[in-house]
């Protein structure tokens, strides 16, 4: 176990200790810092503190930072498509129908087992051992670039540009209906749905701020071929978004109602561009991924009217 010390400056009293601790070590975020109080792993003046104290001039704090522990996802040998790489990160171009990591009824076959076999201990260790480098996620049916991190530094950097919005992340997908207006925003808050758990839903109980942007690329009638940038990352956001505004996500078998398209055996959704400032160098990193073989057939059938 690793053992830090730190002394609170003048300049740092009144700062909340998961702040002063990110920002003071530098390789861990504030939830990760968290976990390690609720673990009992940091204490100030020799006591374990409250996750939310503020610190004075003077204490001392200390942090434990336990051995990593093996990864209990297995590596796989599954074929990746790698957008780019380096030492810090890697952007994947995940398909259709892969779980990003394991879950209950999801052991293996997923990104992370994958990630395990090409990268080997080379993943960051933040969000625990069953989602190692896991910086943001995308749904199993939806496909498109994702970001893993090889490392806590790069995790760190990465995690907080997306909480500050710097984060660039544009989709593509075909939604029910013709959308009226040829680009709006939608800015409705998401939340657990209230009687339906595994759902999300738009709602004013217990959610969180959620922005979806839209632009009409295409109109087929029964259909709208759309651009959608995320301004937040709520889970399921463009899907209940759109379900919001009476223009759901084709294919999507949980918000598409009555005009649920089964034969597409799952949503036309594509994370297709992501810019981010890679957080070694500094620069600005902008990476696309063309639209996947089912969603240009898709597209061509609706252009065809022969759906």
């Amino acid at each position: 176990m690793e053992n830090k010390e730190f002394i609170v400056s003048a300049e740092n009293a009144g700062v909340r200790i998961d702040k002063f601790l990110a920002e003071a070590d530098g390789e861990l975020t504030r939830s990760a810092i968290v976990k390690l109080i609720e673990e009992e792993n940091i204490t100030v003046n020799g006591s374990v503190p409250n996750k939310n104290l503020k610190l004075k001039a003077g204490d001392r704090v200390e942090l434990f930072v336990p051995e990593p522990v093996p990864p209990e996802a297995k590596p796989e040998n599954i074929p990746l498509d790698i957008v780019y790489e380096d030492d810090d990160l890697l952007v994947v171009n995940k398909p259709r129908g892969m779980v990003v990591h394991p879950a209950a009824g999801n052991a293996d076959g997923t990104l992370v087992n994958a990630l395990l076999y090409h990268c080997g201990d080379s993943l960051s260790g933040i969000n625990g051992v069953l989602r190692p480098g896991i910086v943001h996620r995308i749904d199993k049916d939806t496909s498109g670039l994702l970001i893993v991190a090889k490392n806590d530094f790069s995790h760190k950097l990465l995690a907080e540009q997306i909480k500050e919005h710097s984060f660039t992340r544009k989709y593509r997908a075909v939604v029910c209906g013709n959308i009226k207006d040829d680009e709006g925003t939608i800015n409705a808050p998401i939340g657990r749905h209230p009687t339906e758990r595994k759902k999300m839903a738009v709602t004013m109980k217990n959610s969180r701020e959620a922005v979806t942007h839209y632009k009409v690329l295409e109109r087929f009638g029964k259909y709208t071929y759309v651009e959608l940038t995320l301004e937040t990352g709520r889970t399921h956001q463009i899907r209940v978004h759109m379900a919001y505004i009476g223009h759901p996500v084709a294919g999507d078998p949980v918000y598409g109602g009555k005009k649920y398209l089964a034969s597409l055996n799952g949503q036309c959704l594509h994370a297709f561009f992501i810019s981010f400032v890679h957080p070694r160098t500094g620069g600005t990193l902008t990476l696309s991924a063309p639209l996947p073989e089912y969603f240009s057939g898709f597209l061509k059938k609706i252009s065809d009217g022969t759906i």
